[in-house]
């Protein structure tokens, strides 16, 4: 018994054209079946990524404030920050994976420093939008 069937499809039979139906397990190797090659039809403009990328590069390294009320609540042995008014530092970039610009919600990575009582300075990163930081 074959595990992949063929038919003529109905009123095709002059042209020759086939309806192919695979089993999940078919490991037969049939010569006649080809894989189409795939075709690409991405466009991309390298301009405008280039330009966001020096833009945002200038920016790595800057010192930056929260100006909206914002909490956090990933910090360890602290239950609730609120990073409103705090200075951090942009470590990096994250809307561009390997060149490509992708859709990060919050694509500023920005380090902060506290003092906790009894600890001394913690650091912890924050993810931001643009809007949510002013640069100092």
């Amino acid at each position: 018994m074959r595990c992949c069937s063929t038919s003529a499809v109905a009123g095709a039979s002059a042209l020759r054209l086939r309806a192919v139906s695979f089993s999940p397990n078919c490991n037969c190797n049939c010569s006649w079946m080809k894989k189409m090659p795939a075709k690409s039809n991405i466009i991309r403009c390298e301009v405008a990524i280039n330009a966001v990328e020096e833009s945002t590069t200038s920016q790595i390294g800057a010192r930056v404030k929260v100006k909206v009320p914002l909490k956090v609540y990933h910090v360890p042995k602290i239950p609730e920050l609120d990073l409103t008014g705090m200075e951090g530092e942009i470590k990096q970039y994250v809307g561009l994976w390997k060149g490509k610009r992708i859709s990060a919600n919050l694509p500023y990575k920005v380090q902060f420093v506290t003092e906790i009582q009894g600890r001394g300075p913690v650091k912890f990163f924050a993810h931001l939008k643009e809007d949510e930081f002013d640069i100092v």
